[in-house]
């Protein structure tokens, strides 16, 4: 078999000199390194008899898993190339979510998650050049050098073995090993998938779960800066208990549907909307108080720390308003009422707004000495109860001795142990502006609380980066692991002269790399310049 296509594997190639070489070690070492201004290695041959040993040892069971990974690899070669000519010329549009998907990426990815990458991008690429080094040693092939570096900004890793053994062997044995890796990889998946799925499990003996979600970060742009801290557990929304952040997001989605979208009941300048439907049962004495506090200006807009209210009636509870003189205007002021959303989100809810069943189904569940209060919304502005606890503040901790609680029954009443506050704006902004996590640590820790969430980001990002290695070396591409398994692949084929077989293989390879690279470049360029253009480019974690 011609070896001039073993690019990947080690081939011997005279050592070049390189741009600005800063230092280099003598080849006969355990370690090696060279460096340039835009390239550096570190070549390790200490694990060389490890390998070999290894191979040799387990050398019938590792044929027969890198048999199956022959299978798997070749399965996976002539799906990608099918979708590959199927998605060049299928009706393009702006949303290829799937395609991204397929190749592990997410069109919404922050620059924060660098770290991620570039762990999970070392340990993508070591599984997959051990792979090739594993197979190659059970076949009895010496490794010469497994070597990480860095090619400008972009780690990786490779391994170079004794090319003229390797050439010697028989073309299925070859494949073996040039299919190792893209096998390794998927293997590296579907570890990385089970042990997202058994991490609750996992993690059960050291962490409470689905007993509400815990802040982990509350950015200052977020508009729960100051009322949330790292530590502090969200038990619900508007009643509705929450057990995970996909609780949270999915309740968040759930109330900004209810939220009005519109201005069509204008009610009072400056207030241009109210929400009829979430009601409060509030005193008369304290309305009777609440006059004495004066609108700013003679307008409909109440003094800071105070929160405009009006009159739900019962037999009309949607208190469609429309105002269409200054007259009617004038009088509807007076039945504005600035009331502290503090003190009335502790009171007895009424109305039909809630999507709990607080109400039992009745509008009219005050009493003769209440009135059914409903807070004045601007349109796509959501009016949420909140309802945290801080089960790790000392005080907490010392009001829980005395009585055995969990986060659901903890006395909110006791500031030092959680309470309820309200927020009041776009709620799908403040869904998304926390960390959150669903792990409570059952002994309080810093770095406990954190621990959790970044495993949980470097499995996630450990699968897509394998998962975009296996598919990328799946390519029947030029300088991927594609161009090898297809030449061997067509040296099965013996009805094809070696002239006709050089020719179909640089047809298909040099086809498979630009439509690649098409397809490649036309995906960016829909998703980030037409479709997306003001997406940042990051890992769903």
């Amino acid at each position: 078999m011609d070896g001039r296509r073993l690019r990947r594997f080690g081939r011997r190639r005279r050592r070049q000199s390189s741009l600005l070489p800063v230092g280099a070690t003598a080849p006969d070492d355990n370690a090696a390194y060279t460096v340039s201004c835009c390239y550096c290695d570190f070549k390790i041959r200490a694990l060389n008899d490890a390998l070999s040993r290894f191979g040799r040892r387990h050398a019938a069971w590792l044929r027969v898993w890198f048999s199956i990974g022959v299978g798997f690899s070749l399965t996976l070669l002539l799906a990608l190339s099918f979708l590959l000519v199927w998605n060049l010329f299928a009706q393009r549009n702006s949303n290829d979510a799937a395609f991204f998907f397929l190749f592990g990426f997410s069109p919404s990815v922050s620059l924060a998650d660098a770290a991620y990458l570039l762990l999970s991008t070392l340990i993508s690429v070591s599984v997959h050049e051990f792979g090739h080094a594993t197979a190659a040693a059970c076949e009895g092939v010496q490794v010469e050098y497994i070597a990480v570096f860095f090619a400008v900004l972009f780690p990786g890793a490779l391994v170079a073995f004794n090319q003229d053994l390797l050439q010697s062997l028989p073309r299925f044995t070859v494949l073996r090993v040039y299919c190792a890796g893209i096998w390794h990889n998927a293997a590296c998946c579907a570890v990385c998938g089970m042990l997202l799925f058994l991490m609750p499990l996992i993690l059960f003996p050291f962490y409470k779960q689905c007993e509400g979600t815990m802040v982990l970060d509350v950015p200052s742009t977020s508009p729960l800066s100051g009322y949330l801290s790292p530590g502090d557990v969200i038990v619900s929304l508007d009643g509705i208990h929450i057990h995970n952040e996909q609780d949270w997001m999915e309740v968040a989605a759930l109330l900004d549907k209810y939220t009005p979208q519109n201005s069509s009941h204008s009610k009072y300048p400056g207030l241009r909307a109210a929400d009829g439907r979430k009601g409060y049962c509030v005193s008369n004495y304290m309305i009777e108080e609440s006059k004495k506090i004066q609108l700013l200006d003679n307008q409909s807009a109440c003094p800071n720390d105070f929160t405009a209210f009006v009159t739900v009636q019962c037999f009309d509870i949607s208190i469609s308003v429309n105002v269409s003189s200054e007259g009617d205007q004038l009088n509807k002021l007076e039945n504005v009422y600035c009331l502290n959303a503090n003190d009335i989100v502790k009171l007895k809810k009424c109305g039909d707004g809630w999507v709990t069943s607080s109400t039992n189904g009745s509008h009219c569940v005050c009493s003769k000495e209440e009135s059914c209060l409903t807070p004045v919304q601007l349109p796509g502005l959501a009016w949420v109860e909140i309802t945290y606890s801080r089960p790790y503040s000392l005080e907490c901790k010392q009001l829980s001795r005395s009585s055995v609680s969990d986060t659901r029954t903890t006395d909110f009443t006791d500031p030092h142990c959680g309470g309820t506050f309200v927020f009041f704006g776009d709620v799908i902004f403040m869904a998304q502006s926390v960390s959150l996590t669903q792990y409570q640590p059952r002994w309080a820790s810093a770095f406990g609380a954190y621990l959790p969430n970044i495993l949980r980001k470097s499995l996630i990002c450990i699968f897509h980066v394998s998962l975009t290695l296996a598919l990328l070396n799946s390519l029947p591409a030029y300088f991927l692991d594609g161009e090898s398994i297809f030449e061997v692949t067509l040296c099965f084929i013996t009805s094809l002269s070696p002239r006709q077989r050089e020719k179909v293989r640089h047809v298909c390879l040099m086809g498979g790399t630009l439509i690649s690279i098409l397809t490649f470049l036309m995906t960016f360029f829909i998703n980030f310049f037409v479709g997306k253009g003001n997406s940042v480019l990051s890992l769903s974690l």
